[in-house]
């Protein structure tokens, strides 16, 4: 899930917080972020008022949020190195259709070759077997 917009806000980080929640076949208990979220009070507030638990990260620490920095590697390999449109609709078109491909037919190393709509156990869903801490 993602979205397009022509400028970072702490309204919109916040507010898209709303569209995971209503399209997830699961409930969000748990959001895990950087240290350095440019918008994190208010996206923290928001976290509280939905019941969300907010995991910080420590500062500095890439390898403990390792899927999400391959996935922004990945994006910017694959997503951003081709010729984008400059209006946020055709955008936001482009950004779908690449979800798309990335969720339902690009193979993922991580998963043993499976896409990840292939790869998704909903007995997996929960929380972590290890914790951030045991993993420092």
């Amino acid at each position: 899930m993602a979205k397009a917009h022509n400028q970072a806000t702490a309204n919109l980080a916040a507010g898209f917080l709303e569209h995971p929640i209503a399209h997830t076949p699961f409930p969000i208990k748990t959001i895990q972020v950087d240290w350095d979220n440019e918008f994190m009070a208010e996206f923290e507030e928001t976290c509280q008022r939905l019941g969300i638990r907010l995991f910080v990260l420590p500062p500095k620490s890439p390898k403990l949020n390792g899927h999400v920095e391959q996935m922004q590697r990945t994006f910017r390999e694959e997503f951003y190195t081709r010729p984008l449109s400059s209006k946020i609709p055709e955008l936001q078109r482009e950004l779908n259709a690449y979800l798309d491909y990335y969720n339902h037919e690009r193979p993922h190393r991580a998963l043993g070759g499976l896409t990840c709509l292939n790869g998704y156990d909903p007995e997996e869903v929960g929380p972590r077997r290890d914790s951030c801490a045991d993993r420092l």
